[in-house]
């Protein structure tokens, strides 16, 4: 592809102004309905008004267990003047939902009805008229509305309708919607797997979204990189569904086809959305039936479904956009953001002291796993440098919020066996490094804080931090684990790195930490020790928020070594380098201590299987773990 034919000039236009131009151009009226058995509505849309054709209940009916009654002949019963009623003559007994014959107009329940020969029964209370019946239409009425038009059915619903005596129900028709994964890169055997494949993720996802949000999926095998073959897959989908999502091979590459497909075939009225991650994300129009292009990476596929693909497939089902769970949040870390699009930021929410406080997750557009970890999300709006700590953010919750509010919150270092104790209880963990962790706590927006961080003149760990910055208040740290330390190198340490004087090396290059990691100040306290300049160690500057990260920029020999545990070593099949062992402990509020969540944590600390598990990973200590210390 020649240069002027790259699709560079991309627009930028804000997203509901995107949406309502686009809208404009989909012609929504041709929305048609099917009529299907009343026990297969569930979550289907009514393309119109639904009167009863039956009263419920369609006769009087008796409420209760008890006696039938005619109420006029029980009137004076009372404890010093008891009536006695004759069966068959006075009363009739009946059940709960049995029919009431006009000749009697009151139901006594039995509890207070006493038997006595002779079929006769004392009552010591009058019945007042139609006591405990049910008369006809009590619930509903022979011609009542039952459900209007636009209603998305529920399981009750389900019930009024058949009480209404409705068998069958007029909805809409579920759109189909086709999704082309495109890209000669892509893969759907695992099996074949190699440098270069990806595996087709995205259309997976699409495909259940689809089902979830009330349509039909048509998803088609991944599309190679060929302009003609796109044209015949994108042009044959429009024909045969309501909606054609197609993804990657959006933006500005060589092999980005896709919107000069659609302007070939049919219209593009938006190329490019103020909107991060998802800017260069396409809206078409072919065959008179919407095509979405959406970018490849994932946050920004399932972004762009969200707020665009999803409408769409609502809007067809005959529903507006659904109403979202929105709540106000504290947000803990300081966001950034650009001037130039309108950003969703993906986070982590906890309740602490009856306030909910957002913390933010990795943002890059490929990490899918801040997608699978998040609690919700937050939109920064256009125009927004950024939004400082400790502001209210409103946040669309993607988890139910009473398991929100009874999660543990954890704030502070990344190690592999918060995953092992998140198996074990309800645990929100956001890494943001040690001193990330003490000023969580220092504004009260994390239960705990793991930290390892070591003091740079007494050459100990975490006590004096805690004196530092919680000057006369009650504090207390958790004992955790003890961890080793050191470098993580390639299969047979082919750079023979040994020490902390081999990383200034000119053939040696370093993975870091984050600023405030306690394994950064590890690297920073032995550097100044051996008086070498942070400038002569080559990657200094390039950061990894996680231990997991620097392994795997380590394995895929990006960088050549950088300080992390034995246990992810261990578990990318790496070599390790032993530099020693650290306390990896958790800061909390010494009132805190009492909290259920609290003692659950350490109870699973100190338990047996716990360690256990650990233990199969490497290099692990267990010295007076779940001990408490009053700092």
């Amino acid at each position: 592809m020649k240069k002027e034919d790259r699709n560079i000039y991309i627009s930028n236009i804000d997203l509901d102004e995107a949406i309502d131009s686009y809208f404009e151009k989909i012609n929504f009226e041709n929305n048609s309905y099917e009529e299907i058995d009343v026990y297969d509505c569930l979550d289907r849309v009514t393309i119109e008004c639904i009167f009863a054709k039956n009263s419920s209940p369609h006769y009087n009916s008796a409420a209760m267990d008890g006696i039938a009654v005619i109420s006029q002949n029980t009137m004076g019963a009372s404890e010093v003047n008891p009536k006695i009623l004759e069966l068959n003559k006075d009363f009739i007994y009946v059940n709960t939902g049995n029919v009431i014959n006009d000749d009697y107009n009151g139901v006594i329940m039995i509890e207070d009805v006493m038997e006595l020969e002779n079929d006769k029964v004392q009552i010591i209370a009058p019945a007042y008229p139609w006591q405990h019946i049910r008369p006809i239409g009590e619930d509903i009425v022979a011609g009542e509305m039952i459900l209007p038009s636009n209603h998305k059915i529920r399981p009750i619903d389900i019930g009024a309708l058949i009480s209404g005596g409705i068998s069958k129900v007029k909805v809409f028709k579920k759109p189909i919607v086709s999704i082309i994964p495109t890209g000669s890169e892509i893969i759907e055997n695992i099996d074949e797997l190699e440098k270069g494949k990806i595996l087709d993720t995205n259309s997976r996802v699409f495909e259940n979204l689809v089902n979830k949000y009330g349509g039909i999926s048509n998803r088609y095998s991944p599309q190679r990189d060929d302009y003609e073959k796109l044209k015949s897959t994108i042009d044959e989908a429009s024909k045969n569904s309501d909606l054609v999502v197609v993804n990657a091979g959006t933006s500005a590459g060589s092999k980005d086809f896709i919107v000069k497909v659609i302007r070939e075939i049919g219209e593009v009225v938006v190329h490019g959305i103020a909107l991060k991650p998802g800017k260069p994300t396409i809206l078409g129009i072919v065959n008179n039936k919407p095509v979405v292009g959406i970018p490849g990476y994932p946050v920004s596929a399932y972004i762009v479904f969200e707020e665009i693909a999803k409408r769409i497939i609502l809007k067809w089902s005959g529903l507006d956009k659904e109403q979202e769970d929105t709540y106000d949040a504290i947000l803990s870390k300081r966001l950034v953001s650009s001037l130039k699009h309108k950003e969703i930021v993906r986070v982590n929410l906890g309740y602490i002291n009856e306030k909910l406080v957002a913390t933010p997750l990795t943002r890059g557009a490929g990490v899918t796993m801040s997608l699978v970890k998040a609690d919700g999300l937050l939109e920064i709006p256009r125009n927004y440098e950024g939004i400082e700590a400790g502001s209210t953010v409103k946040v669309k919750i993607l988890k139910p919020m009473n398991e929100i509010k009874n999660s543990l919150v954890s704030i502070g270092s990344h190690d592999i066996v918060m995953d092992i104790l998140a198996n074990k209880m309800n645990l929100s963990s956001g890494h943001v490094g040690s001193m990330g962790g003490i000023m969580a706590i220092k504004r009260d927006e994390a239960h705990i804080a793991p930290i390892h961080l070591l003091d740079m003149n007494t050459g100990e760990y975490n006590v004096s931090y805690v004196k530092k910055y919680f000057k006369d208040e009650k504090m207390a740290l958790i004992k955790g684990l003890r961890r080793l330390q050191g470098f993580i190198v390639q299969k047979g340490n082919p750079k023979n790195i040994q020490k902390f004087e081999d990383l200034i090396s000119k053939d040696v290059s370093y993975i870091n930490r984050q600023r405030g990691a306690g394994t950064r100040l590890l690297l920073d306290y032995n550097l100044n020790k051996l008086n070498i300049c942070v400038d002569e160690v080559i990657g200094y500057e390039r950061e990894m928020n996680t231990h997991m990260a620097v392994a795997v920029t380590v394995k895929s020999e990006s960088a050549d070594t950088g300080l992390g545990v034995m246990s992810v070593a261990k578990a990318m099949d790496l070599d390790f380098i032993s530099v020693g062992y650290e306390s990896y402990d958790f800061l909390i509020r010494e009132e805190n201590l009492k909290d259920k969540k609290i003692k659950k944590f350490i109870d699973i600390l100190k338990s047996e299987e716990f360690k256990s598990e650990v233990e199969k990973l490497g290099g692990y200590e267990f010295d007076k773990i779940g001990e408490v210390v009053h700092i």
